[in-house]
């Protein structure tokens, strides 16, 4: 639920922070902390109940009990943890159909592939953008535009008709977002454009023309698979000019927005939008050691307009108990989420954080796939208990 307001208010990309229309309010009753995520009163649960993600109207609830401390849930809305690795027919039967998907909705599609040799064919999606993480694995992409060599961390963006290939050197896991609309950088608003990472480290290829044939090109279009036969290799491009090509940007690029004395929004973290959706990076960061008073966990919150999902890729996850890298964690609308009793005990000492994980929040509904079901953990939503 956590979408950057700067670049998803309205649903407009690239726009400056703007308010709810209509007169400001703000009103206080009972036993409150005066600064949010600061100084909450001994004994009492901060719950964040926002509109827009943290950017629209706004009420911090103190309560007695944990929002989470459930003790059954029966429904669609059971948080759910899923050992996306273990899905079956990862990387076989040929490129699309080894792409397994887990989540999905009208905007997006989550997938994981795992490939363990060249791609026998290019390959050119004709339905949207994608983004790919490198979760494991190194290799060579061949695109369009040139050849990049990637490496664990590195984000892959391939913009919707770009043809391309792999031809992994280590067998390679990918992490896939498949985005029926445009993927763009969000702007930083007051940080200013170099925030988070300056646009001059993200790498793009250098043509490289290929030679030989002949070689199939397979396209996807409305989910069904053309296949064109040339007697030549379509990476024939000698040069190349403008601002619409494959961008690649590796973890440790990014640099993450820290505050010593208060707990930033996920938001703050934000790498890459697209229509009603947002995939923001945590890296590894100080925590919040300048107030004895600030949280240094994530506050609970109710997801109220988008569903949440997170890959962890590496590190120790300090607010999640019993993750492992690999995993993904799917929190849906309208269940509140945060972090885990022993989490919360554990960061009282902790001064830095070591986590390295890929967040998806989506504005509409996901789905469940049946494969996603297949690697689902039973019991996940009893880990608050």
């Amino acid at each position: 639920m956590f979408i950057q307001s700067l670049c998803f208010l309205c649903l407009r990309p690239f726009r400056t922070l703007e308010t709810t229309p209509g007169v400001p309010m703000q009103f206080r009753k009972g036993l409150t902390s005066v600064q949010a995520h600061v100084d909450v009163p001994e004994g009492l649960f901060e719950e964040e109940y926002a509109r827009n993600g943290f950017f629209g109207r706004t009420s911090h609830l103190y309560r007695s009990q944990p929002p989470v401390g459930w003790t059954d849930i029966d429904g669609d809305l059971r948080p759910e943890a899923l050992r996306v690795l273990d899905l079956a027919g990862l990387g076989e039967g040929g490129y699309w159909k080894g792409r397994v998907a887990f989540l999905e909705n009208e905007d997006v599609v989550i997938s994981l592939t795992m490939l363990r040799e060249a791609m026998p064919a290019y390959v050119r999606n004709a339905d949207g953008d994608e983004v790919h993480f490198v979760h494991k694995g190194a290799g060579e992409l061949e695109t369009d535009f040139g050849p990049l060599n990637y490496e664990a961390g590195d984000y892959l963006v391939i913009p919707r008709g770009t043809v391309y290939r792999y031809t992994p050197s280590d067998t390679t896991s990918l992490l896939i977002v498949e985005a029926f609309s445009e993927v763009g950088i969000p702007d930083r608003g007051m940080l200013g454009r170099h925030a988070l990472f300056d646009t001059d480290v993200i790498k793009t290829p250098d043509p490289a023309p290929r030679e030989g044939g002949p070689f199939q090109l397979e396209i996807k279009r409305l989910g069904r698979i053309t296949t064109v036969t040339y007697p030549f290799n379509p990476i024939n491009t000698v040069g190349w000019k403008g601002d619409l090509t494959v961008w690649q940007l590796n973890l440790r690029d990014i640099r993450p927005v820290m505050s010593e004395r208060y707990h930033l929004p996920p938001s703050a973290h934000s790498t890459w939008i697209m229509r009603n959706a947002v995939i923001c990076s945590f890296l590894p960061r100080s925590l919040e050691n300048g107030d004895p008073g600030a949280m240094k966990v994530p506050f609970f919150h109710s997801n109220i307009d988008f569903d949440e999902v997170l890959f962890y890729h590496d590190g120790e996850f300090f607010s999640r108990a019993g993750i492992e890298p690999g995993m993904v964690t799917f929190h849906a609308q309208g269940i509140h989420h945060g972090p885990h009793p022993k989490a919360i005990e554990a960061a009282k000492t902790k001064t830095f954080t070591n986590e390295k994980a890929v967040m998806i929040d989506t504005r509409n509904p996901l789905q469940l796939t049946e494969a996603g079901r297949s690697v689902a953990m039973a019991d996940y939503w009893k880990s608050w208990m």
